[in-house]
């Protein structure tokens, strides 16, 4: 290998480890502003886009593995095809602008990178593979401080405010090798410094203009600390559990408790969903529940619902010829209803898989999944408490980092975020850790209380400004209270949604067409000089 050669893989190697050493639960936040300038450099000194391409994707399966390797502990060959593949789509991106750039001057190709990217992630919110905990947004999780204007934004503002400042410090740098300290280079410097600060402050204004409410009803959050593994989904230790959810729970209640928390398929059965109130293994459940009828509860559950013919790809064929759906779903119980809500955004591989990878079902079906995969609701379904002091948004696992998704409950008039999961199928590595964080974000984009029931930890109470009120630490049974508020308001995020991503997809359209455009007029012009 030549020098040349090997200083692009050693910048490469700098620009993945950047990334991932600013990621939660890191504190060095502030190395992202920085981190995708080995990046911008390589596209600025390699001539051949195969070479480029090569080295960041080396830079973007760095970032992957080192940030998400967790994800291994679920399947090893799964957890490597998510690497390879994530890693792939991210410089679709990449590529986009090395060709994009070689038609217009650096600082406005910088700006088709920000919408180039912009675009991926929110198309990696919405299609059936999708994966957005990389999403850059999500790295301000540890500092919600710094971004209270997600209220208006959502991740969508984090993810321009990273990229806009990585794009104008290496025009900084480049303006300073090329013109020294000219009134250029101070100007691109300012606005730099500029790009960093203002958010800062307009965080601080935007939190000084809220106002905390309270009433003096409190909801309950049970932590079992069951390990996934062993423990919780082993036969005939069904009605322990159960009898030691509803132990725990009555520790903490009392006549002000409108709401009671379990976490994700906290009920230990696989139970036919309109059977609920006939299955005798839940006798303990509803007794607890008659003898309080002011409260409700919130639990996961893995559901069935059977049909006589297949209505789904992911219907499973039974013996008699019916067939069977599962969902992993949050059921509210009071002491006379049941409302259920299906998890809509599913994990790819243990819970959801396209039908061109089907094959990889058996990979995955130890984890808590479906050979099938789950089916899922269509739309939000908010939960309406008896006595309707809660409107919920039950988020199941997974689906606490989709802000936009959440987004339309609130459209609904939910009025909390519950959040429900297993964090204990990744141990204790980053990744509950980096789950439990991105809740915070959730909250400061709807301005709504957030109760998280974690069956291993972090179960925690986070308020509307993103700040942990209580929390239980990791690997420890427990039980919280905490008196909220029902907020009805909505903000500008939930009212919209990702609109900023809307808009970045259509400028990264423009651009887009504009290269389509430069490209062939350019071998057309090619063509005719040589004819």
């Amino acid at each position: 290998m030549n020098v040349k050669n090997s200083s692009g893989l050693w910048v490469a190697l700098l620009g993945g480890v950047l990334l991932w050493a600013g990621w939660p639960s890191s504190p060095l936040t502030l190395l992202l502003f920085v981190a995708w300038v080995p990046l911008l450099h390589l596209a600025e000194t390699t001539s051949s886009w195969k070479r480029f391409f090569g080295l960041s994707y080396i830079s973007l399966l760095i970032w992957n593995i080192l940030t998400t390797w967790w994800i291994t502990k679920a399947s090893i060959p799964g957890g490597i095809s998510a690497f390879l593949a994530n890693s792939l789509i991210m410089c679709l991106p990449w590529l986009a602008y090395f060709f994009t750039r070689k038609f217009l001057n650096r600082l406005i190709a910088g700006l088709s990178l920000i919408v180039y990217w912009m675009t991926f992630e929110w198309m990696h919110l919405n299609w059936e593979l999708s994966w957005p905990w990389l999403t850059l947004g999500n790295a301000f999780a540890l500092h919600p401080n710094w971004v209270q204007w997600y209220e208006y934004t959502g991740v969508a503002g984090g993810s321009l405010w990273i990229l806009l400042s990585n794009v104008l410090v290496h025009n900084v740098f480049l303006r300073y090798q090329e013109e020294g300290r000219s009134p250029g280079y101070f100007k691109l410097a300012a606005a730099w410094v500029l790009t960093l600060g203002v958010p800062v402050i307009l965080s601080v204004l935007t939190k000084q203009n809220l106002t905390l409410e309270h009433n003096k009803y409190n909801v309950v959050i049970v932590q079992p600390n069951y390990d996934p593994w062993d423990t919780k989904f082993a036969a005939g230790k069904e009605e322990m559990q159960l009898q030691e959810l509803i132990a725990l729970s009555q520790k903490q209640m009392d006549a002000n408790t409108a709401l009671v928390v379990w976490p994700e398929t906290a009920v230990p059965y696989a139970v036919l969903e309109d059977q609920l109130k006939e299955n005798r293994f839940l006798t303990p459940l509803w007794a607890f529940l008659r003898d309080y009828p002011h409260m409700n509860l919130l639990t996961g559950l893995e559901g069935r619902r059977l049909f006589p013919t297949r209505v789904s790809r992911y219907a499973q064929k039974l013996p008699d010829g019916g067939f069977v759906e599962g969902y992993n779903s949050a059921a509210l119980f009071d002491s006379a209803t049941i409302q259920i809500y299906h998890k809509s955004k599913l994990v790819p591989g243990p819970e959801v898989l396209p039908a061109f990878l089907g094959f990889m079902g058996p990979l995955f079906e130890k984890f808590g999944g479906t050979m099938g995969g789950y089916a899922r609701d269509t739309t939000g379904r908010v939960l309406q408490t008896a006595n309707h002091t809660f409107n919920i948004t039950p988020a199941i696992c997974y689906e606490s980092i989709y802000g936009g998704y959440l987004s339309t409950f609130n459209q609904k008039g939910a009025n909390l975020i519950c959040v429900i999961t297993n964090d204990g199928w990744w141990g204790n590595t980053p990744g509950y850790r980096q789950h439990m964080q991105y809740a915070r974000l959730r909250a400061i984009e709807s301005r709504k209380w957030v109760a998280r029931s974690a069956n291993t930890g972090i179960s925690c109470f986070i308020d509307p400004y993103g700040n942990i009120i209580q929390q239980l630490p990791w690997n420890r049974k427990g039980v919280l209270k905490q008196t909220v508020a029902a907020f009805v308001s909505e903000t500008f995020y939930t009212r919209h949604g990702d609109w900023l991503f809307c808009m970045a997809a259509i400028a990264a359209l423009a651009f887009l067409l504009f290269l389509l455009y430069k490209t062939f007029f350019r071998k057309r012009q090619s063509t005719q000089k040589t004819s």
